[in-house]
C-alpha cells in the first residue's frame, strides 16, 4: 500500500519561508507526477506545484517565482520550498501521485493516493 506523509507545516510570518516535505513509501517517485494541492477552509482543493519523471517543475500563477518544488530519489520524498509567504498561502497542504506522465494541477481527478496533509497558517 502506497503511503505519503507530509511534514513542515505550522506557523510561518508574512514573507517568511515554510519547507514542506511528502515521503513516500511503496513508491517510486520516478513512477509518475508527484503534486502538491492546498485546500483552505470552505474552498476546492487546489494545485500548487507538481514535479515529473524527468524533474521537470509546473507551478501555479499564483506561487509562481516563491514556491520550489523538487525531489530526492535516494530518500523517496518530494519537497516544497514556500517563500515570501502571504495570508492567502494558509491551507491544509497535500501531496498527491499521478501515475501519469503528465502533471495536472487543475484538477485532482487521476491522483491515486493522498497524504493525511500538513497545516501551512501565515499570519502578519
Amino acid at each position: 500500500q502506497v503511503q505519503l506523509v507530509e511534514s513542515g507545516g505550522g506557523s510561518g510570518q508574512v514573507g517568511g519561508s515554510l519547507r514542506l516535505s511528502c515521503v513516500a513509501t511503496n513508491y517510486i517517485l520516478r513512477q509518475g507526477c508527484m503534486a502538491w494541492f492546498r485546500q483552505a477552509p470552505g474552498k476546492q482543493r487546489e494545485g500548487v506545484a507538481s514535479i515529473g519523471r524527468t524533474d521537470e517543475p509546473m507551478y501555479v500563477d499564483s506561487v509562481e517565482g516563491r514556491f520550489t518544488v523538487s525531489q530526492d530519489r535516494a530518500k523517496n520524498t518530494v519537497y516544497l520550498q514556500m517563500n515570501s509567504l502571504k495570508p492567502e498561502d494558509t491551507a491544509m497542504y497535500f501531496c498527491g501521485t499521478r501515475s501519469s506522465t503528465h502533471c495536472n494541477l487543475y484538477t485532482t481527478l487521476g491522483y491515486n493516493y493522498w497524504g493525511q496533509g500538513t497545516q501551512v497558517t501565515v499570519s502578519s
